[in-house]
Formats: C-alpha cells, structure tokens, sequence
C-alpha cells in the first residue's frame, strides 16, 4: 500500500479584530440613562401602589412636579376624577397619573410634555365600561377644562366605573 501523506495544517494570518462601532460599543455597556430613569420610577411606582395614601401622594407629587399647562390640567384632572368616583385609587402608571379599581387602571392622564405633544389626553382603559356598539371614543384631548368639559369627564367616569 502506498504511504499516504498527511496533509500539512495551514495556518490562516490572523485577520485584525474589526472595530466596535459607537452603536456596539454603547449597546455592550446596558441600558441608556433614560432607560435606568425609566425603571427606577417603575419600581417606585409599584412600591407605592402597595398603600392607598402612599400611591396618592406619588400622584400628587407627580402632579405638582409636572410644567405648566400639565400641571394646572392635572390637579383639575384628580380633583374630578376622586371626587366623582372616591372609590378609584390614584396611582402612577408609566409615570402618568391614573386612577385604578380592582388593581386594574380604568382612566389616566397622560400629560403633553411626557411626549412632547401639543396638549394632555385624559384616557380610558378596556377595563372601563364605556363601550358602545363597535366603535366608542377612549382618548381625549384636552387644552383646557370648563364647566362643559368637567361635565363630560364627569359623567364619562360615572360610566366607566360602572
């Protein structure tokens, strides 16, 4: 039998490591600062939630950090929705002011400047009893709140609660 050479081993040059991008090198580091923000406020959201008073006072204070015209539609927004439905215990829900029963967030207040938008919506979640046929209005905007626009939310909270 002939005699079979074994094949020498190459070696292949080493290619230099390419370099990390600023988008890899970023990534490899954990979450963004807002994203840390973002969580701490989470945890401290559900700590509150633990205790009735302690979860209000998170949205007052919530409130009360909030720019101007967030602020001034936000402490109307809690005075209607707590006194119209006493029952709904205020919380922070991502950060927005919201009023839940049964642990579940029926109505919200998501301010303009936590996006950046032109103006606040006062929210309804599909825990609310709202529906109406197939198609119902959940989100609304609002600028301003008068006697007419009290009225609304007023009885749109009655509803929701049910």
């Amino acid at each position: 039998m002939p005699e079979r050479k074994t094949a020498a081993k190459k070696t292949a040059a080493k290619k230099p490591a390419a370099k990390k991008t600023s988008a890899a090198r970023n990534s490899s580091k954990g979450f963004t600062p807002e994203e840390r923000a973002a969580m701490k406020e989470r945890a401290a959201e559900l700590k509150a939630s633990q205790n009735r008073e302690e979860s209000e006072r998170s949205v007052v204070a919530k409130i009360a950090s909030l720019p101007e015209p967030d602020r001034t539609l936000g402490k109307k927004l809690h005075a209607i929705v707590t006194d119209t439905a006493p029952e709904l215990v205020p919380r922070l829900w991502y950060g927005m002011p919201a009023y839940a029963k049964d642990g579940k967030v029926l109505c919200y207040f998501q301010y303009g400047s936590k996006f950046k938008s032109r103006y606040g919506t006062f929210g309804f979640s599909d825990e609310a009893n709202l529906d109406q046929g197939a198609l119902w209005p959940v989100v609304f905007g609002v600028t301003e709140l008068n006697a007419a626009e009290e009225k609304q939310i007023r009885a749109l909270v009655k509803q929701a609660v049910g």
